[in-house]
């Protein structure tokens, strides 16, 4: 009976150890972070079991992921002249998705694989047929993990979209709102509320604004269109943050990490690079306290990099 017993433990350890070399594959890697003129980006994740959790990053660099040239001249021979302006528009574009299942066990990362999969099989399909990523693949994506998942695990998530003209265009999904380090200023901006439009997590309510909507039932009803948030990233050397409730949320007894802690640490290490920048928190972050959730941080700092 025990030795059956240890089988049986041993073929689970296989079954998770094959698990994390799959879902591995999908963690970001150096080479997938966004190159854009005048920025730097760099950006990961603090599990907080292993390597795995339910936090997830997805970095679209459309002209690195994506044959951009190739698409714009099937859509001149098709004379789709809005395709090709906003094919044109993402070579000078990146796309960053930050990603936060309820729950940190390892296998939460599951329906943070299945999302990102879908995401991006979307997104090939939502340049073929718009040359850009519309606020209709984000509605059919929560409407499927809506009639997919369980009513108590859902995905919150911001995906915003950083352009060499310094625009910030995004969609939030009960994730926390960016911070913005102004170094002229020497601190965390305000943001006015007008440009803070968050929604449900994916999968919490259905979409009302899909195709098969009568096909759907929901007792809580249906949600809003998506809007899109636009900010404008002002100065030379000026950071802005995304980032994880795990962060927000972060503490040492009744003291929060953020917002005091952490602008403080930028203040101190904002002539590195984006990647210095992040490490340089990160180390912080666990200085301060044994964090109790995942952690995930993205840095996007204007005039590229830092020494």
């Amino acid at each position: 009976m025990m030795q059956a017993d240890g089988e049986v433990m041993k073929q689970l350890r296989d079954e998770l150890e094959n698990f994390e070399r799959i879902a591995e594959h999908l963690i970001p890697k150096p080479g997938d972070l966004p190159r854009l003129s005048g920025f730097d980006v760099h950006g990961g994740t603090l599990a907080l079991n292993g390597i795995l959790g339910g936090d997830h990053l997805i970095y679209v660099d459309f002209k690195q992921r994506f044959d951009l040239e190739r698409r714009i001249q099937h859509a001149i021979e098709r004379g789709r002249a809005e395709v090709v302006q906003n094919l044109r528009r993402c070579q000078r574009t990146a796309g960053i998705a930050v990603l936060d299942v309820s729950g940190h066990r390892i296998t939460d990362a599951l329906v943070a694989a299945m999302l990102h999969q879908a995401f991006l099989l979307g997104a090939i399909y939502e340049l073929d047929n718009y040359g850009q990523i519309t606020r209709r693949l984000f509605e059919n994506l929560n409407t499927r993990f809506y009639q997919s998942s369980s009513p108590h695990k859902f995905v919150s998530m911001i995906y915003g979209e950083i352009s060499e003209d310094a625009k910030f265009r995004f969609l939030s999904a009960a994730q926390p709102f960016p911070a913005v380090f102004s170094r002229e200023h020497d601190r965390f901006m305000e943001v006015s509320a007008d440009l803070c439009v968050s929604f449900p997590p994916l999968g919490m309510m259905p979409s009302f604004h899909v195709t098969d909507r009568d096909r759907t039932e929901s007792l809580l009803g249906f949600k809003e269109r998506y809007e899109m948030n636009e900010w404008v990233i002002m100065g030379e050397g000026d950071i802005l943050l995304l980032h994880t409730d795990g962060l927000s949320e972060h503490c040492r007894g009744s003291e929060y990490y953020f917002p005091a802690r952490l602008e403080q640490q930028i203040r101190e290490v904002k002539d590195l690079n984006a990647a210095g920048i992040f490490d340089a928190v990160s180390g912080d972050v666990l200085a301060f306290a044994e964090p109790s959730d995942d952690i995930s941080l993205v840095v996007i700092k204007m005039g590229g990099a830092g020494r």
